[in-house]
């Protein structure tokens, strides 16, 4: 694999999603083979945004490939108080063997990408989770197998959840649907990239305003909060927008029988989900969260190897 960076899945071909999942699976069932695999490396943890998932999976990760990391908030560091990017890249590169970047503005993390000496892997950004679309794609690999043919639905925000399982779905062979409330449609560059990856995959990528064209046949059905970090404000507006687009048995009556549920957490019971889809035997919630753990290592991995 010769990427420096892991940024967007888009930058990534299929085989090479391909092997940080066998990578992922194979330090799942066999984790002491690689207790030592980045030993004496430390991954320096950017935090612009709070995280449970996040912050731990990654610390966890590094502690048991043999590694160390940092936990390095926003207030902490003088990237907050308005230290250029270009700067803290580059002082940062001397210290450290990679960075990972939880921040608001997509442009935080490429340029981090683009002056740092040393990976930089994208945590989350407004406008992306790739960490997060390739667990949930790993998840799905798990539960279903062959991915090959299969379908996705999204349902809610077009956010930088969907932004990112777009961008998966074409690498697994699998065909998206993305269904969202009126003026909450997906980034139209996303939309376009995404398309353009499944024109040469040989997939499909639907982007509607209904819940039945999304959903039907599907083989994963997953949703995300209607507010996210940063849109506290917006809660009241988005609850009144996104009244009948909860995930609940109707809808997931529309996929196929066997299909599964997921959320990347945290989850607002009777909002985005019923009690009755994300709580049921149908849910894969907690393999999903905890496969985080898994892929993330992979991709810290296949970087920063020696």
């Amino acid at each position: 694999m010769n990427h420096k960076d892991f940024i967007e899945i888009h930058d990534y071909s299929a085989a090479e999603v391909r092997e940080i999942f066998d990578v992922a699976r194979d330090m799942k069932a066999n984790p002491a083979t690689y207790h030592d695999a980045l030993k004496g490396q430390t991954l320096a943890m950017i935090f612009e945004k709070s995280s449970t998932r996040t912050r731990v999976s990654f610390e966890v990760g590094m502690f048991q490939l043999g590694g160390h990391a940092l936990f390095l908030s926003s207030r902490d560091i003088q990237i907050g108080r308005g230290e250029p990017i270009y700067d803290t890249a580059k002082v940062l590169s001397r210290f450290v063997s990679g960075i990972m970047a939880r921040t608001f503005a997509h442009k935080t993390v490429t340029e981090l990408a683009e002056y740092s000496s040393v990976p930089v892997i994208n945590g989350l950004t407004d406008l992306s989770h790739p960490c997060q679309a390739m667990t949930d794609y790993f998840t799905a690999w798990e539960h279903l197998g062959d991915l090959k043919g299969r379908k996705i639905a999204y349902i809610g925000d077009g956010n930088n959840m969907a932004h990112s399982l777009m961008f998966g779905a074409s690498k697994v062979g699998m065909n998206i649907a993305v269904a969202t409330p009126g003026g909450y449609a997906p980034d139209p560059m996303i939309v376009a990239q995404a398309q353009g990856d499944a024109d040469n995959a040989g997939t499909k990528v639907i982007v509607t305003n209904s819940i039945e064209e999304a959903v039907r046949d599907a083989d994963v059905v997953t949703t995300d909060v209607w507010a996210s970090m940063g849109q506290e404000a917006e809660a009241a507006k988005r609850q009144r927008d996104f009244e009948g687009w909860q995930v609940n048995n109707r809808v997931m009556s529309f996929a196929k029988k066997e299909a599964i549920f997921m959320h990347c957490l945290p989850a607002h019971r009777g909002e985005e989900v019923a009690s009755e889809v994300i709580d049921s035997e149908r849910s894969v919630i907690y393999d999903e969260a905890e496969n985080r753990l898994h892929v993330q290592k992979a991709i810290m991995f296949v970087l920063m190897k020696k």
